[in-house]
């Protein structure tokens, strides 16, 4: 008594969720009630199959206010799992403490996190005895993290795609497929384009020598597509478009239809004859070399700079803590890439930072403080 009823409708807006502000001010995409329960049964269907239900326990280490950890918990309590929230994801003692308590069977988590434990040395012990599934979401997970990960659970990591703006997921590699750099393909009922100049599609790359001209921006149609942004037409304007929407990530399709991400297109840098350079990619080849624990590529006065945040925990054990030892190692891992690159991306300079990158809370580096 005393409450009315509502009327509701699946198109109503069951939460704003704001985006993670990696490039400028966070913007809070309206999620209807069929967009969330859209991308649950999506999720749920691809990463599922072998839950069993009331049996499975998953550990919780990501916040619950980002909706990669939220559609998860959704997922799992579908299944009524047990969900073990990680109060201080940032104390690997604790965290590994909990890991050895409950022994879970599923994790969602992100790089940074992943790679944190299997440097741990009481993680790398523990005898994995129910882990069947590991989601992997957040920024791409690194080659040498996913297989440190498998040597350690013997679980690989299910590479996934996703926005605050779709629910999140999109992609997903298969259950128990090895890293193959790839976010594997779209998800139930959604439909993954690549556009070029004009909105033209530029469909899939079968040919190696033709990755520039099938390299574009991702967009994506389906049922957990945002409504759009909170009082802000003008920018939902620009990103729904026919019903797609454009991501603003940079990637192409190959003939069996898996989706590689190259990058942000805001973060792509245009070369001494305007080539493209995705620096993320040459972020990716930095961060598995040794001592490095995290970079950026950035532009300055028309040549690329890596910033490097090193490895302080393994360089102060090998006793290279020393200024000159650390500038030479990170001397010889800028030649070491630059051996791969062509010479229009190749690095020009190194900056070492002392204190890791200021993150946004799923744990994404704000790029924008560095440029």
């Amino acid at each position: 008594k005393g409450f009315t009823p509502v009327e509701l409708k699946n198109t109503d807006v069951a939460l704003l969720q704001y985006t993670g502000g990696t490039t400028g001010v966070a913007k809070g995409a309206m999620l209807t009630h069929r967009n969330v329960l859209a991308n649950v049964e999506q999720t749920g269907t691809w990463i599922s199959q072998t839950f069993e239900m009331g049996k499975e326990v998953a550990m919780t280490a990501l916040p619950l206010y980002h909706i990669f950890s939220f559609t998860a918990t959704l997922c799992f309590s579908k299944f009524a799992a047990t969900q073990v929230m990680v109060p201080n994801p940032r104390d690997i003692p604790g965290l590994v403490e909990l890991i050895k308590k409950w022994d879970f069977s599923i994790i969602p988590g992100v790089n940074t996190l992943f790679n944190a434990l299997v440097n741990n040395k009481e993680f790398k012990q523990h005898k994995f005895t129910r882990l069947k599934m590991t989601v992997g979401g957040g920024a791409q997970v690194q080659r040498t993290v996913a297989e440190k990960w498998y040597n350690a659970t013997g679980c690989h990591i299910l590479e996934a795609y996703g926005l605050t703006e779709t629910s999140p997921g999109v992609c997903g590699n298969l259950p128990d497929a090895p890293w193959d750099g790839s976010v594997g393909y779209p998800l139930p009922s959604t439909l993954v384009s690549i556009r070029g100049e004009q909105f033209v599609d530029l469909g899939v790359c079968s040919d190696p020598e033709k990755v520039a001209e099938h390299t574009g921006e991702i967009c994506v149609k389906g049922p957990q597509v945002m409504a759009g942004y909170w009082e802000k037409p003008e920018e939902t304007a620009n990103v729904l478009v026919d019903g797609w929407l454009r991501t603003g990530d940079l990637g192409l399709i190959d003939e069996e239809g898996n989706l590689f991400i190259k990058g942000r297109s805001k973060n792509m840098i245009l070369g001494p004859s305007g080539q493209n350079i995705y620096p993320e990619e040459i972020e990716d080849q930095l961060n598995n070399l040794p001592y490095v624990c995290e970079s950026i590529v950035v532009e300055k006065d028309g040549k690329l700079t890596a910033l490097i945040y090193p490895d302080f925990e393994a360089i102060n054990a090998d006793n290279k803590n020393s200024d000159e030892a650390i500038t030479a190692i990170m001397e010889e891992n800028k030649k070491q890439v630059n051996e791969t690159l062509p010479a229009y991306s190749q690095i020009a300079s190194v900056k070492i930072y002392n204190e890791e990158f200021e993150k946004t809370p799923k744990k994404s580096i704000k790029r924008f403080l560095y440029q």
